[in-house]
């Protein structure tokens, strides 16, 4: 029986049984960053910690981190800001991160781990649940306490509300539920003291190549614009990008085109894909699968085009057009 003064953690990942001191909720997000900007699904996750309440750190761990940490202090809601500049921790890799993440944990006092439900929180935070013999929860849309979350199932077709009696409650959070916390905070910056860095041994960070493009992120742009397997090639999507530079829109797809080899596959909008809610959703051929809906359908405005009127898109569409994309895309974009 756990007290509400007392914890007691046991894992591999920490010394036998802790004892964590907890007479109110703590908890520590892990800054995600790249470039030297913290990124949006941080800012959600401290917007979904304010929730819970208590105290807020955030752990900003890298080679060179003096300009992120800075930019998180400002954010509003934050109690202290812990950092960790190591050469053994470029480009983040979670196998060398999780450790270090259980040692900020066996210094502190923390009865939460958040992270954003990006590529990086989902790759780190179950190692970290696993060295605490904890169970992760995914993906909360919602916090209706300091034990009990909100996440979908089946596809987005179902809400699960859980109640966890875990002694530390780690946790991903859907950046699309959780506005990002702005500035107005003006927390303490500390090197966080105690804990070594080690490279794993298993794995090596060698470098990355980013895509750019002068449209907006896929994750956070407004008006998005979305094609389908019904393009039937990769040339047929210039349709769409040419669509998008008139509207200022991103270019995503579903997970079919990904597959046909139509465009890359971080273009892809679903639930193995990203989870966007732009203001504005184009679906140009797309039918709607389940699993392209738990992508987007928390989207402002939806807009379909399909030439089958009894395709699922349309049953989640504001506004839906039945009609030949091939004609009617071209006829769009010269209105605009």
């Amino acid at each position: 029986m756990f007290s509400r003064s007392s914890i007691f953690v046991k894992s591999s990942g920490l010394s036998g049984f802790r004892q964590i001191a907890a007479r109110f909720e703590s908890t520590i997000i892990l800054g995600e960053h790249a470039d030297g900007k913290l990124s949006a699904s941080t800012l959600s996750a401290i917007t979904a910690a304010k929730k819970i309440g208590g105290d807020i750190s955030v752990l900003v761990a890298g080679n060179k981190v003096g300009d992120v940490a800075q930019q998180v202090a400002k954010v509003s809601g934050v109690t202290k800001v812990l950092t960790v500049e190591n050469d053994a921790l470029k480009g983040s890799l979670p196998e060398t991160l999780a450790p270090l993440v259980v040692a900020a944990l066996n210094a502190g006092k923390y009865t939460h781990v958040l992270a954003g439900a990006s590529s990086f929180g989902k790759s780190l935070l179950p190692r970290v649940a696993a060295l605490l013999d904890v169970s992760p929860i995914s993906e909360i849309i919602d916090i209706k306490s300091a034990d009990t979350f909100v996440r979908t199932i089946y596809a987005g077709n179902a809400i699960l509300t859980l109640k966890s009696k875990d002694p530390v409650k780690v946790i991903t959070v859907r950046g699309t539920s959780f506005p990002p916390a702005e500035e107005g905070g003006s927390a303490s910056i500390e090197a966080l003291a105690g804990v070594s860095v080690e490279a794993n041994q298993q794995s090596e960070w060698v470098g990355q190549e980013l895509s750019k493009s002068d449209r907006p992120d896929l994750g956070s742009a407004k008006v998005v614009v979305s094609g389908g397997r019904g393009l039937k090639s990769a040339d047929n999507f210039k349709l769409l990008y040419t669509l998008a530079d008139k509207m200022g829109a991103a270019v995503g797809a579903s997970r079919a085109a990904v597959d046909a080899g139509f465009v890359p596959n971080d273009m892809q909008i679903g639930q193995t894909g990203k989870i966007i809610a732009p203001e504005l959703y184009i679906a140009v051929g797309i039918s709607g699968a389940i699993q392209h809906l738990a992508g987007m359908k928390d989207s402002k405005t939806i807009v379909a085009i399909n030439k089958d009127p009894e395709a699922p898109i349309f049953q989640v569409s504001d506004y839906g057009l039945v009609a030949d994309l091939f004609k009617a895309v071209p006829e769009m974009t010269g209105k605009l």
